[in-house]
């Protein structure tokens, strides 16, 4: 069996944790680390609290209660702390990754790692296992498309959903961070970009996972229906009830079920787990959300940021074929 370290993490995790923020975070020891997180996830942001201070960085733990969903505001006092330090960490049950706090923080310099889900066993298989050089420079490629691009158009088992993109630059989330400011997920592996707001139409299958609800079996997809760039109906439930009672957030307030996000999985290490955080780098997937986009060229400020996992898509941009049932083509 592994030996364990301080805080009960195996030798293996803490040289994991040790790696991630010296490789992905570039973490120096006259730098500061401001680990946050909650109780749902506490034992890994006391790991990566551990890790620094290993490291001889200058390392604080902050813990919070869980947020309601992913996108909602931390306290001040965490806000204020993520923009002090020189590297944040957000080891936390709901994203944080498109909240004021991180853009704030990543405005004053901070290298921002948001972690929204995670759990131990994702730090030892899967995405953060990833050649992050490769996955660095398969999201520069797929970034550069959606920059250049006007439209996108998915296609799935028979349902069409047309996204505007005109103005709108890609905005790469290679899971690296070396310079002042730079902000996203990790484990990560996805280019996305925040479609224009009133002019998406059509409906689309999510059959891999979503937001709120987790892992979609085969045999229990959702389908999304919207109109102008709103959400109109969600179709589709399970065993535990309707998709649409579970995400009732998303119905709300107009800004909550405005379509926010198309993004692109760029991680080939990637596993479908239920957990978005992993799911939305898989390779050749493509993701939708709903809710905030202000925090990457959009213009919506909601209570949430709700994505959904599409698999083996078939998505063209600009008319140009670029995934084609899960595979890329161009």
């Amino acid at each position: 069996m592994p030996r364990t370290g301080a805080l009960g993490a195996s030798d293996e995790l803490r040289e994991r944790a040790r790696a991630i923020l010296t490789r992905n975070a570039s973490l120096t020891a006259k730098e500061s680390l401001t680990v946050v997180t909650d109780d749902a996830t506490r034992e890994v942001g006391e790991l990566f609290y551990a890790a620094g201070c290993e490291l001889g960085a200058t390392t604080a733990l902050l813990v919070m209660p869980e947020g309601r969903v992913a996108g909602e505001e931390p306290p001040s006092a965490v806000a204020a702390a993520m923009a002090s330090a020189d590297v944040a960490l957000c080891a936390t049950a709901k994203s944080l990754t498109h909240t004021r706090a991180r853009i704030n923080a990543a405005a004053e310099g901070t290298r921002v790692v948001t972690m929204p889900g995670i759990t131990l066993s994702m730090l030892q298989a899967g995405a953060c296992c990833a050649d992050y050089e490769r996955v660095e420079a398969l999201t520069a490629a797929m970034t550069a498309r959606l920059d250049a691009a006007r439209t996108a158009r998915i296609e799935k088992d028979g349902h069409t959903l047309a996204l505007n993109l005109d103005g709108r630059p890609g905005v790469p989330s290679p899971g690296v961070f070396r310079t002042p400011g730079a902000s996203g997920n990790f484990p990560s592996g996805e280019a996305y970009i925040a479609p224009v707001e009133d002019a998406g139409s059509g409906t689309m299958v999510i059959d891999g996972s979503m937001v709120g609800i987790g892992r979609l079996s085969e045999a229990a997809p959702m389908i999304v229906h919207l109109e102008n760039g709103r959400l109109t109906a969600i179709e589709g439930g399970d065993e535990t009830g309707p998709y649409a009672e579970r995400l009732a957030v998303l119905f709300e307030r107009p800004e909550n079920g405005t379509i926010a996000e198309l993004g692109i999985g760029t991680n080939e290490c990637a596993l479908l787990t239920g957990n978005i955080l992993e799911d939305e780098k898989i390779y050749g997937t493509v993701h939708i959300a709903f809710g905030t986009n202000a925090s990457f060229g959009g213009a919506t400020t909601a209570d949430c940021h709700l994505d959904g996992i599409i698999v083996n898509p078939t998505l063209y941009l600009d008319d140009e074929l670029v995934i084609d049932r899960g595979t890329f083509v161009a």
